[in-house]
């Protein structure tokens, strides 16, 4: 069994930034590759962004790119998402992911999520 935590969510104005934790307990972090992804008011849920086991390699949905970054320290079993120049768009609860199938950018090949961390960016 795995637990995934987030945190670090919260109110921000356009051109903030904010940083998530997603901390996890309950099995070898470093064993998957972790990833974020967002679901906003009456939208489905999607890809933002995926991380290697070991942190070398990182992959983003493009509207992120050059704004957000994903990282991870498997020492402390924690993944993280810096969000730089947010924008309205952003607005969204974000989840983390432990990823155990073939294609990171599909929400079904992630077994474990945590429960969410409300981002809101304001005017």
């Amino acid at each position: 069994q795995v637990q995934l935590v987030e945190s670090g969510g919260g109110l921000v104005q356009a051109g903030g930034s904010l940083r998530l934790s997603c901390a996890a307990s309950g099995r070898t972090f470093s064993r998957n590759a972790m990833g974020w992804f967002r679901q906003a008011p009456g939208k489905e849920r999607e890809f933002v962004a995926h991380v290697s086991r070991t942190g070398g390699s990182t992959y983003y949905t493009d509207s992120v790119k050059g704004r957000f970054t994903i990282s991870r320290d498997n020492a402390k079993n924690t993944m993280f998402l810096q969000m730089n120049s947010l924008q309205l768009e952003d607005t969204a609860v974000y989840y983390c992911a432990l990823f155990t199938g073939r294609d990171w950018t599909r929400d079904y090949d992630y077994n474990y999520w945590g429960q969410g961390t409300q981002v809101t960016v304001s005017t």
